[in-house]
């Protein structure tokens, strides 16, 4: 296979399941608007767990209310420099789990911005009552476990070294 087209493989199955992460979310949230929208709580587990529709006009527990444009420029740029960095990224096995995080938080990102541009709030359903923890959503989930395994992959399964090509490309070019 060559370089061109294993690019190609990488990119075409990184959209697809960009696409595939921002339709379950949608879907999710579409489920939440038209079941649980001015109704009381689905209660899964008593006093543990529950479906609770919110509309959130901010971020978790509660800031930055209203300052869609801030959350909207935010995606954006970290979507532009997720593609960047995937685009940067040799098109190998190795960074294969690197990948999966960068489209998971990139379908996290878009996925609330979705919401944000097109009713000015982000649709949240999933409460942990036991613990308290702030009304979540699918996209939300996409963010913290991408976040979550980048950290985990950065301190315990890549080096230093894989990540060498980042400097020789910047030597390459202050060479020529």
């Amino acid at each position: 296979m060559t370089q061109k087209s294993n690019h190609s493989k990488y990119w075409g199955v990184a959209v697809i399941l960009l696409i595939l992460a921002i339709l379950i979310d949608q879907g999710t949230k579409y489920l939440a608007v038209t079941h649980l929208k001015d109704q009381a709580p689905f209660i899964i587990w008593k006093n543990v767990f529950q479906l609770r529709y919110l509309e959130n006009n901010g971020a978790a527990f509660g800031i930055l209310q209203n300052k869609q444009w801030f959350f909207v420029l935010g995606a954006l740029i970290i979507t532009a420099f997720v593609c960047y960095f995937y685009h940067k990224l040799p098109f190998t096995r190795r960074y294969l789990p690197l990948r999966v995080c960068m489209v998971l938080l990139v379908s996290g990102a878009l996925g609330n911005v979705i919401d944000r541009v097109m009713h000015r709030y982000v649709v949240d359903f999933f409460y942990f009552e036991w613990i308290d923890f702030p009304i979540f959503n699918v996209a939300d989930i996409y963010v913290v476990v991408s976040c979550i395994l980048f950290l985990l992959l950065i301190f315990f399964y890549y080096k230093e070294e894989d990540f060498a090509f980042l400097t020789e490309q910047e030597q390459k070019n202050d060479n020529t």
